[in-house]
């Protein structure tokens, strides 16, 4: 483990996430942050020139729709199903005074 990880950092990240952590949760999380740290350090060893940087696994496409009206101006059989209509609109209870 080469990634050894300070008491002042673990207080830091205590403090930064809201947690009291006890003695032995300090130093269980510092073994776990190490050991985080070891594998990204494992990681950075992989030979990845000749890989494109993405954002996406799949490749992703525009998934956006063009906005095409389909039912028009329909009010009159909208409003069909309204309990109470008043000037062409729904009418609801007064929420606010």
């Amino acid at each position: 483990m080469a990634n050894i990880i300070s008491d002042e950092t673990i207080e830091y990240v205590g403090i930064l996430a809201k947690l009291d952590l006890s003695d032995a949760e300090k130093e269980e999380a510092k073994k776990d942050m190490g050991r985080m740290l070891d594998y990204i350090d494992m990681l950075n060893e992989l030979d990845t020139s000749g890989v494109e940087p993405m954002s996406h696994v799949f490749a992703v496409n525009n998934v956006f729709r063009d906005d095409v009206v389909t039912n028009g101006d329909d009010r009159e059989n909208i409003l069909k199903n309204a309990p109470e209509q008043k000037d062409g609109a729904f009418k609801v209870p007064r929420t606010v005074e």
